[in-house]
C-alpha cells in the first residue's frame, strides 16, 4: 500500500512546478518584449528606459527562482520514486 502523504504531496509539486513554468514563460515573453521595446530605433525616454532595465532585471531572479522549484520538483520525483521503490523491495 503507498503512502497517501507522497502522493498528496507528489499532486501538490506537479501543480506547483506547472504553474513555476507557466510563469517563467510568461516572463520569458515579457522580457523579449522589453528588450525589443529597447532596441527600437527611437529610445524610450531615460526614466522608462531606467524602469524596463529593473524590471527585466527583476525578472531574471524570478526565473532563477523558478528554475530552482523545477529541480527541486525533480529530485523530489526522484526520491519519492525511490523511496517506493525500497518499500517494495523490502515488503
Amino acid at each position: 500500500m503507498e503512502n497517501p502523504h507522497a502522493e498528496r504531496q507528489n499532486v501538490l509539486l506537479q501543480r506547483i512546478i506547472k504553474n513555476a513554468d507557466k510563469c517563467t514563460e510568461a516572463i520569458l515573453e515579457l522580457n523579449s518584449c522589453l528588450e525589443a521595446r529597447l532596441q527600437r530605433d527611437q529610445p524610450p525616454p531615460f526614466q522608462t528606459y531606467i524602469v524596463l532595465q529593473g524590471i527585466i532585471q527583476a525578472d531574471a531572479h524570478v526565473k532563477t527562482a523558478a528554475d530552482l522549484v523545477t529541480k527541486y520538483r525533480k529530485n523530489v520525483q526522484y526520491n519519492l520514486e525511490a523511496t517506493r521503490s525500497a518499500a517494495h523491495t523490502d515488503a
